[in-house]
């Protein structure tokens, strides 16, 4: 008797590679410390559809994409459930529709692949229907740019340098370039064992250019940290429990928390000191004893005082509840002419504000945990001393777009206030902060980030974090930070890089829906 072993089918090995670059996908981002899998981690899934159809591919890019969201957005079920209220089942649900959709993505770049594998200019085509896919997801509903595959590298400052050109989705570019130029030559197709010579001229081209462009910023930035005097700027961390956060009884334990640390860079004599958001768990405008002492405090500092608290007005005879952040300049003296503020403009879908709710009512316990907001209606910065202030409310950091509006409309530095405790001691607080790391390089902005659980941190116009606090903890960050006035070439112009990829990839879909008409008559 004979024991036949069959080999694995070709459908079990492209599953398994598909899913292997679903793990390696999400092994990149943080907090892990394994952001080198990111120029490797597409080869599997490329080989998964080598040969294969746009359907067939489909479904391999859809399965990767399901297993690497179900793993990197996992945090979702913590938000829904622990903070949103809702039970496990709609919990799981939430995470599991979210990362349906956001898999559809990966599923018709595996799709593009392979109806460009025969292509000259796979190599070209590949990273360009990458780009256009992550622009779309941006915007698209309202977008949700959470984790684009150039955040991984933000530790890497010599490659993130570009972004002041072409934004994150150059280093998406330039990584989705190494993997396909990795595949094609451990690829061994006949009759195309001899790769064209310019294949490698653009790969050495490309990668010597970006790494002369980093390494030339870097040491610009170097040669001029020290030569400008900075602007005094205290982040104060309270770590207020999201449990007890909205309690009123807690309210007054929750000042007295802020103002101790407060008081606590009395030493540094700050010029600015920065809050989190929502670290006022009232109505700044209603509740005089709280407001007369947060007022009282900035002049004890003699420091602006930039925080984050609940607001609301009453238009058309509906009162509109705003996420606002509230800056107090006590060299206004006295008086309501020292207080100006800046009302969130992109909401959380689903955190913020429920959108088609009227027809989703299991939902409302979302609303009554989050609140129910409306939008801002401007960009503008908040104006004192001589600075301009681009505030960013929570996730607003992961869109670039609104530092770029932020910075065009003269901000001079970007203040991010954010709430991480909604997440937990889970991955999102590591992979929010790496997004941030961005927007200060796309800009050329400082960014002082001010988070209630952390991670509150400065980062500077070279994407450095410079200085960091711990998740959970109470601290006090301070540091001199610099202004800038002039506007990158990216701050300027936009995704005219992503968009030219965008304009490609529809071309290349367009040649194929045609060449399929023609042949069907």
């Amino acid at each position: 008797m004979r024991l036949v072993i069959k080999s694995p089918s070709p459908v079990f090995e492209n599953t398994l590679l598909a899913l292997l670059s679903g793990v390696l996908l999400t092994a990149a981002f943080p907090p892990g410390h394994l952001s080198f899998l990111s120029w490797v981690a597409v080869i599997p899934l490329l080989f998964s559809i080598k040969n294969r159809s746009w359907k067939p591919a489909f479904r391999l890019g859809f399965l990767a994409g399901v297993i690497h969201y179900l793993t990197l957005i996992y945090w979702i079920v913590v938000v829904l459930g622990r903070y949103g209220n809702l039970n496990i089942f709609f919990s799981m649900l939430g995470l599991l529709l979210l990362s349906l959709y956001l898999s559809l993505y990966l599923g018709v770049f595996s799709a593009l692949a392979a109806s460009a594998r025969h292509s000259r200019f796979e190599l070209i085509f590949l990273p360009a229907f990458w780009v256009a896919l992550e622009y779309l997801r941006t915007y698209l509903f309202s977008g949700f740019p959470w984790c684009l595959l150039g955040y991984t590298q933000y530790k890497v400052l010599p490659i993130i340098q570009v972004a002041d050109l072409f934004g994150v989705y150059g280093i998406s570019f330039f990584i989705i370039l190494i993997n396909t130029f990795l595949f094609t030559r451990l690829c061994r197709d006949k009759g195309r064992s001899r790769r064209p010579k310019w294949e490698m001229i653009l790969i050495i081209s490309v990668t010597g250019s970006i790494l002369t462009y980093g390494y030339h910023a870097l040491s610009q930035h170097t040669a001029d940290e020290g030569t400008r005097p900075g602007l005094k700027t205290a982040i104060v961390q309270a770590n207020i429990d999201q449990s007890l956060k909205w309690d009123p009884a807690y309210q007054t334990e929750t000042l007295s928390i802020y103002e101790k640390l407060t008081r606590q860079t009395s030493p540094i004599h700050p010029k600015l000191i920065v809050w989190p958001e929502t670290a006022v768990p009232f109505f700044f405008q209603d509740h005089l004893q709280f407001a007369g002492d947060i007022l009282a405090l900035s002049r004890e500092t003699g420091a602006m005082l930039l925080f984050g608290a609940p607001a609301h007005e009453r238009q058309n005879g509906v009162t509109r509840y705003y996420n606002r952040a509230y800056l107090i300049d006590p060299g206004l003296g006295p008086g309501s002419g020292n207080v100006s503020h800046y009302d969130k403009v992109h909401l959380v879908p689903f955190g913020e504000y429920v959108p088609l709710k009227k027809f989703m009512p299991f939902l409302n316990s979302l609303v009554q945990a989050a609140g129910d907001f409306a939008p801002g209606s401007s960009p503008t910065p908040l104006i004192a001393d001589d600075i301009a202030i681009g505030v960013l409310i929570c996730f607003e950091a992961i869109f670039p777009e609104l530092a770029r509006d932020r910075v065009r409309q003269g901000a001079t530095v970007l203040v991010n206030l954010t709430n991480d405790a909604w997440f937990g001691m889970s991955s999102a607080p590591y992979q929010h902060l790496s997004m941030a790391v961005f927007r200060s390089v796309e800009t050329r902005r400082v960014m002082v980030r001010a988070a209630n659980t952390g991670f509150s941190a400065f980062i500077s116009p070279c994407g450095d974090i410079c200085l960091k606090s711990e998740l959970f903890s109470e601290a006090v960050l301070h540091r001199a930070v610099t202004t800038e006035k002039h506007l990158t070439p990216y701050a300027r112009f936009g995704d005219l890089f992503a968009l030219a990829l965008t304009v490609i990839s529809i071309i290349h879909m367009a040649r194929l829906l045609l060449g399929r008409w023609r042949k069907r008559k």
